[in-house]
């Protein structure tokens, strides 16, 4: 028998669906007014406010003008689903760009379902409801993530159960918060693509991971490209790691050419006994000044 508890996104619909989900289920008193399980209401706009656990960052400017003269002339197709929060007071759980678009075109009223959850399900319900949609960019998906594992406290692997994804894309997205800001930003707005990303996840540094993301900016470098980038500054890091240390007198020898040519000298051994002198200048000047000495 199969006890495996089902995703969370496929359970998403049945929940909504279900009557004892629904604030509306209990009628008291005061909800008396208030639509039938299951049923659409229609509530004052100004009495929605927006879900604090919402994982989208961003909305797309266009789309959100196209969604918005669309109900201007058609009206809100598909009602928004909310949770009472309070006294005429109601939360977004999914619907986030469809209650944006009815501010800005106006409305004075907006469609709704109304269902009871917790934070920890409201969390989860955005993530999902959003992600269903396949058009949240990595770094929502990461941070959507992240918080569900700091907030829910789950572990990655009990995420990946949650959302009906493997072990290793979670963690994929998960590592993605690792890179420097510019380059989030940069696959956030589709400057890179996810390969490049992962790809800009094998540098050792920050300070070789933006050259590397500018490198792709400004020479328009595949996801190939990035890779054998990446093998080069492996292969050099592993010949830097074969180096011998230098004795005392090398040391020496490297501090008195330093002294000497007014530069950095640096003095690298290879542990075969060959190496080379390395003398850095700050521009042509000082190289003018250091070619005299060696004359």
């Amino acid at each position: 028998m199969n006890t495996k508890k089902p995703a969370l996104g496929r359970g998403l619909s049945a929940l909504l669906e279900n009557a004892n989900t629904d604030i509306t289920s209990s009628r008291s008193a005061d909800s008396i007014n208030l639509p039938a399980a299951g049923a659409i209401a229609s509530i004052l706009i100004h009495q929605v406010e927006a879900n604090p656990f919402q994982p989208r960052t961003h909305f797309e400017k266009e789309a959100l003008v196209d969604l918005t003269n669309s109900i201007k002339e058609h009206g809100i197709i598909q009602p928004i689903t909310v949770r009472k929060i309070g006294y005429d007071k109601y939360q977004i759980i999914s619907g986030e760009r469809r209650f944006k678009a009815s501010q800005i075109a106006g409305l004075k009223e907006i469609p709704v379902y109304v269902r009871i959850a917790n934070d920890q399900t409201m969390l989860e319900m955005a993530i999902v409801e959003n992600m269903q949609r396949q058009d949240l960019n990595p770094i929502e998906i990461s941070l959507s993530y992240q918080r569900l594992i700091d907030e829910c406290n789950l572990t990655q692997e009990k995420l990946s159960e949650r959302i009906g994804k493997s072990r290793s894309a979670v963690t994929n997205f998960l590592r993605l918060l690792n890179l420097p800001s510019a380059v989030q930003a940069g696959l956030r707005d589709a400057k890179i693509t996810m390969g490049h990303a992962k790809a800009l996840l094998s540098f050792k540094t920050e300070g070789e991971i933006l050259a590397a993301y500018k490198d792709i900016l400004e020479n328009k470098l595949s996801v190939r490209g990035i890779e054998e980038k990446t093998k080069t500054a492996k292969s050099v890091s592993s010949r830097t790691l074969s180096t011998s240390t230098l004795s005392l007198s090398e040391k020496k020898v490297q501090e008195d050419l330093s002294f000497h040519f007014n530069s950095k000298i640096k003095i690298a051994k290879s542990n075969n006994g060959k190496g080379k002198i390395v003398i850095p200048f700050d521009d042509e000047e000082h190289l003018k000044r250091i070619l005299d000495l060696l004359d």
